[in-house]
């Protein structure tokens, strides 16, 4: 691994894989502020594969398509990411593709991309699940950038102008901490030039980053949906948890192991699914973010479980806090979260991803190589300590199902 800064200040990361034919080069753009209209940075990442100056949409499609250039562009919570992936000998291409997207970018065909947004949020908008899950997302985050969902961007972003996708991205460019990672066989020379060439232009800032951490739960929240036609019901029930940069971090990746993220193995799929019948679908997802974090666990059941499924959930949360994790199961938790973790690398693009993104928060391009380290090192009392520090705490609770099923579970 190579670290060195561009003469702009951009900070790279580059891994050299000999004998490896495409090469993955990731850029990083921190979002420092939040946006000005819910949707802008969206729609206007959206925007950026649709025309510049120098190519249209379809010539851009052409172009990357005929060369089996990938270029993805991303937002994200944190951050908006660029992601260039091709073959050793088409690099430059690529780059000069990727540096016409990032400068000269028109945004002229933003209205139609206003419509064609809209129109897919509300396709999405008709599964229950994504319904539920935008709503747990709201109610958790409550008047917090992480919690805005396809409706509020729907409601929104009519309103954006030309003008404000132009300046939203000048901040962006120009405004906000970049860096860059690159994984590939490609020479160190060759690629510093490359870089400095295409790159060059963008600057960095050490501008605070003025956007407000998540605040804990002051009470338990329950948000229900009544949807008459629905076959099964949406539980989704989370917990606020702290940001990436919690200590806490390696245990709460092998609690999430163990209640439902190792599949048929997870207590939540043995207790929930297997031992009462009560679900196809049962899991948990730990997500940490930069301003905070959440942890939840979900399930899709017939109405008339609701009660059930919740108290099941009661149930085992109930026990991590108050049992001691056995030292067969925690081995098996930590043998099948490093095992998944050790696919996070399997191609030059997910590694280039990787390394960037925690170069980019700050924990350094090596931390997947320490926060391994730290899951091997977790005992049954931290995962204890963990859970009862974070699953004594109020929690939020989304639930979709016909009216007569929510009342019976007593949620209205």
């Amino acid at each position: 691994m190579e670290k060195y800064t561009l003469e702009n200040g951009i900070n790279v990361v580059a891994e050299y894989n000999k004998n490896t034919p495409r090469t993955a080069i990731v850029l990083y753009a921190g979002i420092n502020n939040d946006e000005k209209i819910t949707g802008l940075y969206y729609l206007m990442t959206q925007l950026l594969f649709q025309g510049t100056t120098n190519r249209t949409s379809e010539e851009l499609a052409s172009e990357t398509d005929e060369n089996a250039i990938d270029i993805s562009i991303e937002k994200k919570a944190d951050y908006i990411r660029f992601k260039l992936y091709c073959l050793n000998e088409d690099i430059e291409h690529g780059l000069e593709i990727l540096q016409d997207i990032i400068e000269n970018s028109t945004f002229d065909d933003y209205e139609k991309e206003i419509i064609k947004i809209k129109g897919e949020f509300e396709s999405d908008l008709d599964s229950a699940k994504v319904q539920a899950q935008d709503n747990y997302y709201r109610t958790i985050f409550k008047n917090h950038p992480y919690g805005i969902g396809r409706k509020e961007i729907m409601d929104a972003v009519s309103s954006v102008t030309k003008q404000d996708l132009t300046d939203a991205f000048n901040e962006i460019k120009y405004k906000s901490p970049k860096n860059i990672s690159v994984a590939g066989d490609i020479n160190q020379d060759t690629l510093k030039r490359l870089l400095q060439k295409h790159f060059g232009n963008l600057n960095i800032t050490d501008i605070k980053n003025t956007r407000e951490k998540v605040s804990d739960l002051s009470e338990n929240l329950v948000s229900v949906i009544e949807k008459e036609d629905a076959n099964q019901a949406q539980i989704f029930k989370g917990w606020v948890l702290p940001s990436v940069y919690s200590k806490d971090y390696p245990s709460f990746v092998l609690l999430n192991t163990l209640l439902g993220a190792s599949g048929l193995s997870s207590r939540l799929f043995m207790e929930l699914r297997e031992k009462q019948g009560l679900a196809y679908t049962v899991r948990s997802v730990y997500d940490p973010y930069i301003l905070g974090g959440n942890f939840f666990v979900y399930i899709a059941t017939e109405p008339k479980n609701i009660k059930v499924s919740l108290e099941g959930f009661e149930k085992e949360i109930n026990k991590v806090m108050n049992e001691p994790v056995g030292e067969e199961e925690l081995e098996n938790a930590k043998n099948n979260a490093i095992g998944k973790r050790q696919f996070y690398r399997e191609t030059n693009l997910m590694e280039a991803s990787l390394n960037g993104y925690y170069e980019f928060i700050g924990l350094g391009c090596n931390f997947e190589d320490k926060l391994i380290a730290d899951i091997k090192a977790v005992t049954g009392t931290q995962m204890l300590e963990t859970a009862k520090k974070y699953f004594g705490a109020n929690n939020a609770l989304s639930v979709l199902a016909p009216k007569n099923y929510l009342k019976e579970a007593g949620l209205l």
